[in-house]
């Protein structure tokens, strides 16, 4: 018994230390960094909770974080519910099925850079996808990128961008589902959307759980996408935590305030994975 303790301990201490070194350590001391005010290299003064203060009056930051509350919206509901549709799709496929797991999954092996300027050179006013292919149909081009577009425009990409990875982990929760529970259901007569409603999601509900929680949690990290496509505008209409995180830590030099809003983009995103496990729970279920 103590022999397998001391393994356990020898091969869990690199991800222990890895984490640490690039996990914990830097959380610990971006958190010790926000209670200064510094450009993050020889002006440091502390001020307390200062910046903590500066955030909760900074009309920004509020709309910065509505809009990042609207993506995560979108992302639960769209990049989630598009993935679970697929899965169920694809699962009841006997021929290609292969074919649609590789298509579906492609987009997230593009790197969001990539995808952002793809998306770019789609609603360019001038020579974009879009507008070509509305002038070709013989309509007025359109300016995609509105102060009341932008958010949508950018929720699009997002939401192409990881559906697959989403697509994956349902359809290898389904294809673990034993197709006994599908042969008794067939018996009592039930078949098409009652089955998915009363078999397939509930059996797969941790696993919706979980793609919820990475959903809801990787909308706050949303940085590459808005800031390429929009670099948050027009007049701030597409800001995003992530990206006035990075204009005030990395363009104003504000890196003590960058800090601040990098805690809380963190608690926000712990709050929220503890809501969802909250009211998701698998021992409520009954079949």
């Amino acid at each position: 018994m103590k022999g397998d303790k001391f393994y356990i301990f020898l091969f869990l201490t690199p991800a222990f230390l890895i984490s640490g070194i690039f996990l914990y350590y830097p959380f610990f001391e971006n958190f010790k960094l926000s209670f200064y005010k510094t450009d993050g290299f020889f002006n440091s003064t502390f001020i307390g909770f200062d910046n903590y203060i500066r955030l909760f009056n900074d009309e920004i930051a509020r709309g910065s974080t509505l809009n990042s509350f609207e993506l995560m919206l979108y992302v639960a509901i769209f990049q989630v519910g598009i993935a679970l549709v697929l899965a169920i799709m694809v699962n009841s496929i006997k021929r290609g099925a292969a074919f649609y797991r590789i298509t579906f999954f492609f987009p997230i092996v593009i790197s969001g850079a990539a995808i952002g300027l793809l998306f770019t050179l789609i609603y360019n006013y001038r020579n974009g996808l879009l507008n070509e292919i509305l002038v070709n149909l013989g309509f007025e081009r359109v300016l995609w990128l509105t102060e009341q577009s932008a958010l949508y425009m950018v929720a699009i990409p997002t939401i192409w961008n990881y559906v697959g990875f989403y697509f994956v982990i349902f359809l290898t929760a389904i294809q673990k589902i034993p197709q006994d529970y599908y042969d008794a259901a067939a018996l009592e007569g039930i078949t098409g959307f009652q089955k998915m409603t009363k078999i397939t999601i509930p059996l797969i509900l941790a696993d919706l759980k979980t793609c919820l929680v990475l959903a809801i949690t990787g909308a706050l990290k949303i940085f590459e996408l808005v800031y390429i496509i929009t670099k948050g505008g027009p007049a701030r209409s597409s800001e995003v935590l992530g990206t006035y995180m990075y204009q005030k830590a990395f363009v104003d030099s504000a890196m003590g305030y960058g800090a601040t809003l990098a805690v809380f983009m963190v608690v926000i995103g712990l709050t929220l994975a503890f809501i969802t496990n909250k009211f998701i729970k698998n021992d409520k279920l009954t079949y």
